[in-house]
């Protein structure tokens, strides 16, 4: 198994493909069967061009990718760059032996419903839950139905990672690229499952961090809550509104966090029910949508259950950079022993980058220091995919890494 990955910022459409493909194509010294693009909205009037400029080149490859924000790669020189605000591609390149490439193209609203049997979602995407394929999924942002294919993939595909985002839109016409073999797409999602000698190990970084205690939900109604109390206490009398138990919390914060968390407070929803102890990386992280002050109620964008335990996060650039070490110190101390990884792909908020560092290149330089010299590439998206425990979810604000490596 062999990746590369490269990048660039020229505006000339025709060079940045032309430069991508010979500095891809030269790092990796073999025949590629698989091709991710990634392409900024810059080139947005141009996207219809990209697969047939490709086609040459890339022969033989089943290509992949989506417009995005901006774009994530490696310059010839060596270094990991975010592209941000600017016209930018991105393409990585492998030569995967032993490994069986299924490209897909999925309307959403052609999906099986939900209380469908696992063989209607294996049936659109022709690929056994046997093989336990590896996903990559790239979708419209627009698409309405992202929850339930997330939700029918993990029925039909319990033991199989999903990693990917949705694409970047320009600004005028608000519309994205999505390119799944030789065939430009609008809308829908478009994913690619590998089965056989290959594994991605995701990381999730949702750049947030636990304030005060863990509660449970007493009351609560689809995405409302009416009740808490603390995890482990039964009695009637201990419940309070979650705002009585935001304002507790709030007298044991020092004065820097009770500012972030005028504008940076955040949900966690735990999403193991038999973990005792729960720490950063056990929660779902989820927006604070509004407070009803006469109710104590808080609303948040996800449906919550009674007896979920719950915890508020606050979300800043410093817990973001020691989240993301911190998770990839771990994965680097947890894999010894195993193949080495041999690319990546990063999966990057738009809300990342410089607007929550104020500095570039931030995520990518965490990768490098504690990974080396692994081909990495990806974008900015619009939201991003990746597992919090044993289910995939849609999320905001967050870097998801699939770092691939052979099974042997």
């Amino acid at each position: 198994m062999k990746w590369a990955s490269a990048v660039s910022t020229n505006p000339s459409l025709e060079l940045a493909l032309r430069e991508v493909v010979e500095q891809g194509l030269g790092q990796l010294g073999a025949a590629p069967n698989l091709a991710i693009i990634f392409i900024s909205s810059a080139f947005a009037s141009e996207y219809s061009r990209v697969l047939p400029l490709l086609k040459g080149p890339l022969e033989g490859a089943h290509i992949i990718g989506c417009s995005g924000s901006g774009v994530i790669g490696r310059t010839q020189a060596g270094h990991l760059v975010e592209v941000e605000e600017t016209a930018g591609i991105s393409l990585t390149v492998a030569h995967l032996p032993d490994v069986t490439i299924q490209g897909f193209h999925l309307s959403i609203d052609e999906l099986p419903d939900l209380d469908s049997p696992p063989s209607e979602w294996t049936e659109i995407i022709q690929v056994s839950p046997e093989d336990k394929p590896q996903f990559l999924l790239m979708a419209d942002p627009f698409a309405s139905g992202m929850n339930d294919l997330l939700q029918g993939l993990d029925f039909a595909y319990p033991d199989s990672v999903k990693l990917g985002g949705l694409a970047g839109i320009e600004s005028i016409n608000r519309s994205c690229g999505l390119f799944c073999g030789q065939q430009l797409y609008r809308q829908g999602v478009i994913g690619v499952a590998l089965s056989g000698n290959i594994v991605i190990d995701p990381i999730v970084a949702q750049g947030c961090r636990p304030i005060g205690p863990t509660f449970r939900v007493v009351e609560g109604d689809r995405n409302v809550v009416t009740q808490v109390a603390a995890q482990f206490s039964q009695a009637e009398s201990d419940a309070q509104t979650p705002l009585e138990a935001l304002q507790e919390l709030f007298q044991d914060l020092d004065e820097a966090d009770r500012q972030l968390a005028q504008e940076s407070l955040f949900i966690g929803l735990a999403q193991s029910n038999f973990k005792q102890s729960l720490g950063q990386g056990d929660f779902l992280i989820r927006n604070l949508v509004g407070v009803d002050p006469k109710l104590g109620a808080i609303a948040i964008a996800d449906r919550i259950r009674p007896g979920q335990r719950i915890q508020f996060h606050l979300r800043d650039a410093h817990t973001a950079k020691d989240e993301l070490a911190l998770l990839l110190s771990d994965y680097r101390l947890s894999r010894q022993g195993q193949a080495a990884p041999s690319g990546a792909l990063l999966f990057a908020c738009n809300g990342r980058g410089t607007s929550l560092f104020d500095a570039p290149n931030c995520d990518t330089e965490q990768f490098s220091q504690h990974l080396g010299p692994v081909p990495l590439g990806g974008f900015f998206c619009n939201g991003e995919i990746g597992p919090v425990g044993k289910t995939t979810f849609l999320h905001g604000f967050t870097s998801v890494f699939g770092i691939c490596r052979g099974v042997l």
